[in-house]
């Protein structure tokens, strides 16, 4: 194996889940990852989904959750935006493995001769492209950590279970840690936790041929030790080894959880190193979210998934992060596109309109630009939202049929068109302008200002792009290009001259901001919301 410069063979941590989905491993691995780190460990992350699709371009987010955009245009589950917020990467395609992938590249192979006559198989084939993928992800790290997705005992998981058992024999079971994430659910009506789904989760686990190193017991309030030393004498791990985490009031709270009990023993054994580690910047978000300032905001969001905030975690943790930074107070209040009204608009400090794709309240984030514009209330407009603000612009500039080609193919005036060659791609997969494009800054526009530079990074998913054609519309109603794509031809950035704050733009930054480094557009928002 090969060695690492301040321990032994390289590590490799797996995180899995019983009883049911959601239940916290991407936070727990993430957690890991961030003491892992404090430690001074150099940490990678890998996050496999059984799910039989490619990528999470074409998941519904209204079900998975917003789908996050790593800088090389991967299409992954949320559990990465964790990953990055957490451990502060920048994370690429080999950090994100899912079952469709890695069949379509089997079937591939095997249809261009790749097998040699052989008969293909799940076992050792599929196993083995799994574990070659946890082998490249985790390549220039000292420890590598992988949460497998789903429940264990989901057929569509079986795969994966094996092979991270297999993999163990691999590179040396000493070198890997299993650590098993279960939940404990409260019976109100005889007071009681009950541990028996957990225990037949760790039976199920022990059955594919894996004993756990560790035990994460997920409840919603604080449960007795009693929990941890029954599932330790029914689920054959030691009881300091199992760790009671109940909920908190921040995510955040968690590294800080983790290094203060038995697991950051564990993790000390294993690795080599004992070095305390270092949360002075977990702390301070912490001490952030606990304080209670005089200054607050309320922030709109005008969006069309209501009912679940997943959808737009990054967007909701940007703001959290800009709040922080600045030291104020945030209010978030939801606006349903669908049937926003000026009276909506009327009742917060800022506005913002999300990313987001179809027809279904586009008019309501129309409305919401225009709302911003015509009254001077502080705008942000992420990918959807620049191009609503073009469209408001222009239906202001005298275009009364102004309208992107998206919501409207028919209309006369598509200021927002489909980018050259994404016609009939609309619902197909991996097809999109996806991850980092660098933009040119207008020189002395607010979003140069913002960046403190001439260019700016970001990451993109998009396939509609703002028709110049039409841009004196547009500069009629308000709105001006501050910044392009360094050939002139794509619109990345617009703002309003004279506005106290109207900018938007076609990336999503919200991807590239941290809790302890606020993203400068989300922080130019609520600095001006205070003015309001």
């Amino acid at each position: 194996m090969e060695e690492q410069s301040n321990m032994g063979a390289k590590k490799y941590i797996f995180v899995t889940g019983g009883v049911l989905s959601g239940v916290g491993k991407g936070i727990t691995a993430a957690s890991v990852g961030a003491v892992l780190q404090a430690k001074g460990l150099a940490v990678s992350i890998q996050k496999c989904d059984p799910y039989l699709n490619v990528d999470a371009g074409l998941l519904n987010p209204a079900e998975h959750g917003e789908c996050f955009v790593t800088k090389d245009g991967a299409e992954t589950d949320l559990d990465l935006g964790h990953y990055e917020r957490f451990l502060d990467l920048e994370l690429t395609q080999k950090n994100a493995t899912l079952s469709g992938r890695l069949l379509l590249d089997l079937i591939q192979k095997e249809r261009d001769g790749g097998f040699g006559g052989k008969t293909v198989q799940l076992v050792p084939h599929l196993t083995g492209a799994i574990q070659d993928k946890i082998l490249e992800a985790g390549e220039d790290s000292d420890v590598h950590i992988v949460e497998i997705g789903g429940t264990v005992g989901d057929y569509e998981g079986l795969s994966f279970v094996e092979a991270i058992r297999e993999f163990a024999w691999r590179v040396g079971r000493e070198n890997c840690l299993f650590v098993h994430v279960v939940y404990v659910p409260f019976i109100g009506t005889s007071k009681e936790f009950k541990t028996k789904p957990a225990q037949n989760a760790l039976n199920d686990l022990r059955g594919f041929g894996i004993v756990p190193d560790a035990v994460i017991v997920r409840s919603d309030e604080p449960a007795p030790q009693s929990v941890a030393k029954k599932i330790a004498l029914f689920g054959g791990v030691p009881e300091k080894q199992v760790q009671l985490m109940p909920n908190v009031d921040t995510v955040f709270r968690i590294p800080s959880i983790v290094a203060s009990n038995g697991l950051h023993e564990l993790l000390s054994d294993f690795t080599g190193v004992s070095k305390k580690p270092h949360l002075a910047k977990w702390d301070k978000i912490i001490a952030a979210q606990a304080a209670m300032p005089i200054k607050r905001v309320t922030v709109g969001l005008v969006a069309k998934y209501m009912d679940n905030e997943d959808t737009y975690i990054s967007v909701v943790e940007a703001l959290k992060a800009a709040a922080w930074k600045l030291e104020i107070g945030l209010a978030i209040k939801w606006i349903n596109a669908e049937d926003a009204t000026d009276e909506d608009f009327d009742k917060v400090d800022a506005l913002l309109v999300p990313g987001g794709f179809g027809t279904r309240g586009a008019e309501g984030k129309i409305a919401a630009a225009k709302y911003a514009l015509e009254y001077d209330i502080p705008y942000l407009g992420i990918c959807l939202g620049l191009q609503a603000a073009v469209i408001a612009a222009a239906r202001l500039g005298g275009l009364k049929q102004a309208n992107s080609a998206e919501f409207d193919p028919k209309t006369p005036e598509n200021v927002v068109y489909i980018m050259e060659g994404q016609e009939g791609k609309e619902s197909t997969g991996g097809t999109l302008r996806l991850g980092d494009y660098t933009a040119k800054l207008q020189k002395g526009s607010k979003v140069a200002e913002l960046y403190g530079t001439s260019t700016a990074t970001e990451r993109h998913r998009h396939r509609y792009e703002v028709n110049q054609v039409f841009l004196k519309a547009v500069e009629k109603g308000g709105l001006i290009v501050s910044g392009t794509s360094p050939d002139g031809k794509l619109v990345e950035y617009i703002e309003a001259s004279g506005h106290p704050y109207f900018v938007a733009t076609q990336a999503h930054p919200e991807f590239r901001s941290r809790p302890f480094r606020a993203h400068p557009l989300f922080v130019g928002l609520l600095e001006n919301a205070l003015r309001t």
